[in-house]
Formats: C-alpha cells, sequence, structure tokens
C-alpha cells in the first residue's frame, strides 16, 4: 500500500522492449510510478525487493512465463493482484487464467489507455483493502482489537467474525443492541473493511431529528422548499455517495418517511424536498437499533417491509454485562484515549478498581463505563487509578448478611433480617441505587429496571410514609404525660 503523498508502484512483466517501453509510458501518463521485468524469473526478484501495488504481465515470454509467474504468485500466497496482457481472440482463455490463477483482471492487445487507467484503479483498490484486512487480521488475533472495537470475549470474537463476512459485500446489515453498546463503531468498522473505505461515511440518528426536518435531512432540499431553505441543501444520501450511510435508531423514523426510503432503497434514487427531479445514488445502507425488533414490529413502529430489506445481514451486540471479560481490556483501550484527549498520565489501574468495574452491571454499557473512567482519570491526573477516584459506592456489592454500618447514612446498605416488611427493604435499595449514582435519578431507574416516573412516585410515596410517621410519632409525643 503506498505511503501518503506516494505514487502507486505498477511492475511491467514483458519480454518485448517496446511493448514495455510503451506501457511504461502509458501508466506513467496515468499518473504512476513504474517497474520493469523482462520475464518471471526478474519479475519474482523485483517483487522481493520492491514494494509492488500491481503486477501488468504478459504471458508468453522466455524463461518463466506469464502462466508460471502467475502459478508461482498463487503458491507463495502473494496477493499483490495481476492484471494479464492477452491476445485478440483468446478470450475463454484469459476468463480461464483469472479464475484458474487468480489474476486479477484481463486485458486485451494493444491496450487502450481508459481501459487500463480503470483496472489499474481497481486493482489498487483491491489491494489496498487487502492489506487492510490483513492489518486488522493480525490485530483481532494478537489483541483482540478490529477497529474501534475491543474484546476477546467468545460472543466478541462472533462479532468480529461476522463483520469480516459482511464488509467485502453490498448487503444491508441491520445492527441491534443495547444503549451504548458500539453499534455506530460496528458500523465504522464494516465501512473501513469494505470496498467503499475511501469513500464517506455518514451517520444520522433518526430519533434526533425533528419529523419536520427528517426528510430534509436525508434526501435535501432545494432553495425555497420551505420557510427557511435559504440554499440548496445536499441530505445525507448524497453526502454519501460512493460510501456508506449509517440509520441509527431506525425504528424511530416515522412511518411515512419509511415509505419513502424503502422506494429509495429499492430503486437507488432520491428526489430532494421541493425538487422535480431524481437524482441516482451508489450509497450501502446499515441501519442500527437498541429496541428489541420483535417488539418494534408488534409495535408497529417499525414497517415489516422495511425491516426485512434493511435485515439482509445481523449483526448483534451483546450488552457489556454478558461479556465482562472484556473490560479489562476496555478499560485500557479508553485510558489510553482518555490520556490523549485530556492530558492525563493515567499508567494503570489499581486491582481493587479493576475488581469494582468487573463487578458492576453496567446498564448503560461502554458509554458508561467511557464516562466513569474519564471523570476518574481526570480527578487522578497521573499514577495509579485507585478506587477513591471513582463516583461514591460506585460498584460495591450489596451482600444478604451485611449489616448497615453505624458509621455511614441508613442507606448505604442493605439489613436482610427475617420479619423485615418489604417496604423496607424496597426503600433502603432504592436509596442504595441513588446515592451509587451520586443522585442520578435516570440512571438509577435504569438500574433498577424501572421508569423514572416510577421512581419518582415511590420516592413521594417514601417521603408521604415518613411525614406522617413523623407526624404520629410528635402527636404521641404530645399526648404523653406532662
Amino acid at each position: 500500500m503506498p505511503l501518503r503523498g506516494q505514487k502507486a508502484r505498477i511492475l511491467v512483466v514483458d519480454d518485448d522492449e517496446k511493448e514495455r517501453l510503451s506501457l511504461c509510458q502509458m501508466i506513467a501518463s496515468i499518473g504512476y510510478a513504474t517497474e520493469t521485468a523482462r520475464d518471471g524469473e526478474e519479475a519474482l526478484e523485483k517483487l522481493g525487493a520492491t514494494i509492488i501495488d500491481v503486477i501488468v504481465t504478459d504471458l508468453m515470454m522466455p524463461r518463466m512465463d506469464g502462466f508460471k509467474l502467475l502459478k508461482t504468485l498463487l503458491e507463495r500466497g502473494e496477493q499483490t493482484p495481476a492484471i494479464v496482457l492477452t491476445a485478440f481472440g483468446s478470450m475463454d482463455h484469459a476468463v480461464s487464467i483469472v479464475h484458474d490463477l487468480r489474476a486479477f483482471w484481463f486485458l486485451e492487445k494493444p491496450a487502450l489507455t481508459s481501459a487500463l487507467a480503470t483496472l489499474l484503479e481497481r486493482a489498487i483498490q483491491h489491494k489496498n483493502l487487502l492489506n487492510q484486512t490483513a492489518r486488522l487480521q493480525r490485530q483481532l488475533s494478537n489483541q483482540g482489537v478490529l477497529g474501534d472495537l475491543v474484546g476477546g470475549s467468545a460472543a466478541m470474537r462472533e462479532v468480529f467474525s461476522l463483520i469480516q463476512q459482511a464488509a467485502p459485500t453490498t448487503a444491508s446489515v441491520l445492527i441491534t443492541g443495547e444503549s451504548g453498546t458500539g453499534k455506530e463503531r460496528v458500523a465504522a468498522a464494516i465501512h473501513g473493511l469494505s470496498p467503499r473505505a475511501s469513500g464517506p461515511f455518514v451517520a444520522v440518528n433518526c430519533a434526533a431529528l425533528p419529523e419536520t426536518l427528517i426528510e430534509s435531512e436525508l434526501f435535501g432540499h432545494e432553495k425555497g422548499s420551505y420557510t427557511g431553505a435559504f440554499a440548496r441543501h445536499a441530505g445525507c444520501f448524497e453526502q454519501a455517495h460512493q460510501g456508506t450511510l449509517l440509520l441509527d435508531e431506525i425504528g424511530e423514523m416515522p412511518l411515512a418517511m419509511q415509505t419513502r426510503l424503502l422506494r429509495v432503497l429499492e430503486d437507488s434514487k432520491i428526489r430532494r424536498l421541493g425538487g422535480n427531479m431524481e437524482i441516482s445514488v451508489d450509497v450501502r445502507i446499515l441501519a442500527a437499533t437498541n429496541r428489541p425488533t420483535r417488539e418494534s414490529l408488534d409495535q408497529k413502529t417499525l414497517r415489516e417491509d422495511l425491516y426485512y430489506r434493511l435485515n439482509v445481514f445481523h449483526i448483534h451486540l451483546p450488552p457489556l454485562r454478558h461479556r465482562k471479560e472484556d473490560i479489562p481490556a476496555l478499560a485500557d483501550a479508553i485510558l489510553h484515549d482518555v490520556n490523549r484527549k485530556n492530558d492525563c498520565r493515567i499508567s494503570e489501574l489499581h486491582p481493587a478498581t479493576l475488581e469494582r468495574l468487573v463487578n458492576y452491571n453496567w446498564p448503560g454499557n461502554i458509554r458508561e463505563l467511557r464516562n466513569v473512567l474519564e471523570r476518574a482519570a481526570i480527578l487522578a491526573k497521573e499514577g495509579v487509578l485507585r478506587v477513591e477516584h471513582l463516583p461514591g459506592t460506585f460498584g460495591i456489592v450489596v451482600h444478604p448478611a451485611q449489616q448497615v454500618s453505624s458509621a455511614r447514612p441508613a442507606a448505604a446498605g442493605i439489613n436482610l433480617e427475617a420479619g423485615k416488611p418489604l417496604n423496607e427493604l424496597e426503600k433502603a435499595y432504592i436509596r442504595l441505587t441513588l446515592q451509587s449514582t451520586n443522585n442520578n435519578k435516570k440512571r438509577a431507574a435504569e438500574i433498577l429496571g424501572i421508569s423514572l416516573r416510577t421512581l419518582h412516585n415511590r420516592l413521594a410515596a417514601f417521603a408521604e410514609e415518613e411525614r406522617k410517621t413523623g407526624v404520629a410519632e410528635a402527636s404521641a409525643a404530645g399526648s404523653g404525660p406532662g
């Protein structure tokens, strides 16, 4: 793969000096650097000494001909794509070479500049993709890392395998998983491993777009199409042309817009809001949702025909609580990033800190892990990240026999004695959860598995109960002997 700013290097293999010179001049005019070889043996020497991006080879040569050269490259596992030059009328033979000897493609003599330019461009893209895939494969096998995704657990290795299978295709992919599990990172990894990697990657959150603006954001609008449309706007589909578009939270898209989206996916044509002409777009679609798809289909928030159109390939991301063995590697990767972004110098996690992280169930998944570690790193600044840098009673496991310490407020533990009323245990557990989240009621409700409204109602009931108890006790004290 050529370094940035360097020209791709093409190896021209032909025993005819005039043919070599002519091809080299043609390739130089296209914008590539060239190396030459008189036959297969010299070509193998050049491949061993120089980085070559594409081979352009004749078939009939002395010593080692093109057939033997291609066969040797195949046996060695050499991945440099080869374009075979073939004489007019031997098309069947050329196709056989492409199939049996794994040549990239063939070109009839005399080669046209435009045809050679197109083939070289595609061959170089193919080589770059192979190089990137090989690098990520090595990274994955050595470190359990694929792009920005980290994990050596069986669940994540399955995700990595699915990404690598889906990436080279043009199939739509539906990515599911709870909020914070890394669905956008999966989409980015698919794009990065695909033949579209050099094109744009555009992500749009359907849940974050007001219903009045979603059509404009997706498909664009013409100047004057509505109040405030002061200029023509290219929508996400146009922005992602020849690249990849991620439609995040697809189940939150209005049904009317889902109908129009389905038509676009089938025809690959869009029409800007206020426009009267169709525009062809070449976009690969990925979609993501944090809601169970069966639930979305049953509740009619996701069209069934759109679901089947998007769910050609399905990748489900497991929640962090189901792959806790990945937490040490995730924490290490996050801290490395946090150190860089916040000018911190955290060297490692204290064992007790790591134990807290592993014992916690992470309702917010990797996003919550990142938030906790970033806050702790900013507090610690440098050195070892210790338990005291974590928020409050974060990650404390409450055991059944644990007694309430007199040095702590009553909500710091739960005493599970037989005969205690259920509402007292509920009250203590809710208050302990609130304390562990620094009184973040939304997060506490997620941990408790109840809605925020239910949590507010429970807290109000507790307060009312305590008020009545206080009034009753004061009344009893006032009516005693004076």
